[in-house]
């Protein structure tokens, strides 16, 4: 009679089991989230690893379920590096199916124009890349052949776009990518319109980087590109704003006459001149008027508050612009 109960008790205890493997295994926990989840298997993570990061992300609650199931299909040591999405209420199985399938192995990212090196790196992080510190650190201090000009700081040369970079792709290779599109941007004649307008290619550049972060509509690009050459042939600051906020630490959306002083070769309110180097990753319309200015006689020009700007050729139609647009 005692074997006979415990034979019993085993069939129940396996019946349960059976149960669970059906409710949780084929069916699905209705409770998890009811949206779709992506995940980011990094290159060299462990099972438990995996697993763990599916917990966190709310895909399943039973990791002993996916483990066993792993264990007698001796997979777990088959799951590859990727992007993987998994539909709401994914049962143990098909999960399992799923990371055996494998993930995508390229991310997608875009780019915005007028990015700095920085928010380009916490873009790449937040996008599963790696780490926003190390990617900073590279655009910072490699180096590159421009046009057969050697730049050592990648900002500004590093092109907005949308790009597909491998899942494990290190630092180099972002910037290879990037520095291509660049240099297929790049007017063909780069040098020669640098000299034509007495810059060097750099401070071409540095000249897009302003017109980009200052201009929001493509008709005001040469217009505000030929402000600043004309300042320059007249030795002028040229005062620039963006300028300004890049030196700053921190972002403001409002700029503060203490702001306006802050010390720093960047400021174009206290130092005559380009500034050291770009200050923003611009777009191919910015560069297109870097290199082709319109031909004006504006030396100021102030924004609308409609995104586009007024210029003017004396102080005294700017101030009376600033009086009608700023009030």
């Amino acid at each position: 009679m005692r074997v006979r109960s415990t034979l019993l008790t085993l069939a129940a205890i396996a019946c349960s089991c059976l149960l669970a493997y059906g409710t949780y295994g084929l069916i699905g926990d209705r409770s998890l989230p009811v949206r779709s989840t992506s995940l980011l298997v990094a290159p060299g993570s462990d099972f438990d690893t995996i697993v763990a990061s599916l917990v966190r992300a709310g895909v399943t609650r039973h990791p002993w379920l996916l483990r066993a199931l792993a264990h007698a299909r001796g997979a777990s040591s088959e799951i590859k590096a990727g992007r993987y999405r998994f539909a709401a209420h994914t049962n143990a199985v098909a999960l399992l199916d799923r990371l055996l399938a494998g993930g995508k192995n390229s991310i997608r990212v875009t780019i915005p124009e007028g990015f700095t090196d920085r928010e380009i790196a916490r873009r790449l992080a937040r996008s599963g890349l790696g780490d926003a510190t190390t990617f900073e650190q590279a655009f910072k201090h490699d180096s590159a052949e421009i046009d057969g000009v050697h730049v050592t700081g990648l900002e500004g040369f590093l092109f907005p776009d949308t790009y597909l970079f491998p899942i494990d792709a290190t630092p180099a290779q972002v910037e290879a990518q990037m520095l291509a599109r660049f240099r297929q941007e790049l007017p063909k004649d780069a040098l020669q319109r640098a000299r034509k307008l007495h810059v060097s290619l750099v401070g071409a550049i540095a000249i897009a980087s302003m017109i980009e972060r200052e201009a929001k509509i493509d008709r005001d690009r040469p217009l505000i590109a030929s402000v600043i050459y004309n300042r320059l042939r007249l030795g002028m600051r040229l005062q620039i704003d963006a300028t300004v906020e890049y030196a700053l630490p921190h972002h403001r959306s409002a700029l503060t006459y203490a702001d306006l002083r802050v010390r720093s070769p960047y400021n174009t309110y206290l130092h005559a001149g380009l500034p050291p180097g770009p200050i923003a990753n611009p777009g191919r319309a910015s560069i297109e008027a870097a290199f082709h200015p319109a031909k004006t006689d504006f030396l100021y020009y102030v924004a609308k508050g409609d995104g586009s700007h007024v210029f003017a050729e004396t102080l005294a139609e700017q101030t009376a612009n600033i009086a009608r647009y700023e009030r």
